[in-house]
């Protein structure tokens, strides 16, 4: 005879059971939720490599236990130590992290992908890195040392990794890019690279905007057709930095951020063209401030998941109520097109977005 399976047996399997599925549904409808990784961090770019999402972002400020000082040779010191030059906070800048995900959801840090102990000549605020692979290699280009002028030791920069996260290695001894050229701070450099091979970067603070090409090795620019090396496409007054270029359907989208970095109007805005370098028109904006979510969104990212017409923006903002400028967190919303190709505008949510894995290559 089948014995019964006394009361409190049958509670105690019914329970289990019951937290599993709940566990499953869990994880099946988990959000990224925004931000999506504890500290302060801004201006993220968000890549693809090797099947995983990559975002690579300026570390913005201390968070709980200060980051450490790291290694500084002597000249390092003597530049951090211009005071009359460096924002203080600025100093805490010498560093670069990333994070990886294999769904959006789920980020894993990588700490220090890049350091100042491997690019001699820079020494603090070390900005707004593009990561793009080439021949197997990695690359990594970065912005450092906020130069004022020509005579102050800084600017673009590119270090070269085997592998995503690094660790990333300084590939010139100097800057790519050392000298304001069309009024331009070489700041906030993006690399994009257009359907027939060809690398452009496109770069720049005190609102100006310029593009050059990069030879086919990354580590120089070459001139373009009409002989010049340095083409200015500011789009609009209001351009102000952080500029990123996607391309769609033929279609090219110039995006920047607007407003002043440390306050609630910091925003994006976005051109369309014909041509990677223009000219581009002002349309509108398409990230900022949600009084009820955020503020001082802006200098965003946007990838498209291969072989999809979907697109996700990456961005920072700043918590309701936060005054300091430099904490800002990360964020990520989808990224939506009209039927005649302009840009929706996007939502601002805490809910972030859902699980969305990388489809293996074919």
């Amino acid at each position: 005879m089948m014995k019964t399976i006394p009361g409190r047996w049958t509670r105690n399997l019914l329970l289990l059971l019951l937290l599993l599925l709940l566990s499953v549904a869990a994880s099946c409808g988990a959000q990224a939720r925004n931000p999506i990784v504890p500290g302060w961090y801004a201006d993220p770019e968000i890549r693809i490599f090797a099947g995983r999402y990559w975002i690579y972002p300026t570390y913005s400020a201390d968070d709980g236990a200060p980051a450490s000082a790291g290694k500084f040779t002597p000249e390092q010191q003597r530049m951090r130590a211009r005071s009359d030059l460096v924002w203080a906070p600025f100093l805490k800048q010498s560093f670069l992290d990333a994070f990886s995900s294999p769904d959006l959801v789920h980020w894993t840090k990588h700490a220090r992908v890049l350091d100042v102990e491997n690019v001699k000549w820079a020494a603090y605020a070390v900005w707004a890195p593009s990561a793009v692979e080439h021949n197997g290699k990695y690359y990594l280009f970065f912005g450092a040392n906020d130069i004022k002028s020509d005579g102050q030791p800084g600017g673009i920069g590119v270090a070269v990794s085997e592998r995503p996260e690094g660790p990333f290695k300084d590939a010139l001894g100097k800057p790519l890019i050392g000298a304001i050229h069309h009024g331009a701070q070489p700041i906030d450099q993006m690399v994009f690279r257009d359907d027939d091979g060809q690398f452009y970067m496109y770069y720049g603070g005190w609102r100006h905007l310029n593009v050059v090409r990069l030879a086919p090795d990354l580590l120089s620019v070459v001139a373009f057709a009409d002989g010049t090396t340095y083409k200015e496409i500011t789009p609009d007054p209001a351009y102000v930095e952080g500029p990123f270029m996607a391309k769609r359907h033929g279609v090219y989208y110039m995006m920047w951020s607007e407003g002043e970095w440390t306050g609630p109007d910091y925003s994006v805005a976005y051109a369309m063209s014909a041509s990677p370098y223009g000219p581009f028109k002002r349309i509108g904006k398409i990230l900022q401030q949600d009084d009820r979510v955020a503020t001082g969104a802006g200098h965003h990212s946007v990838v498209n998941i291969p072989g999809t017409d979907d697109w996700y923006i990456a961005y920072h903002r700043r918590p309701l109520g936060e005054k300091d400028g430099n904490h800002r967190q990360l964020a990520i919303e989808r990224l939506e097109f009209n039927d005649d190709g302009t840009i929706r505008p996007v939502t601002l949510t805490t809910a972030g977005v859902a699980p969305r894995p990388i489809a293996p290559a074919r």
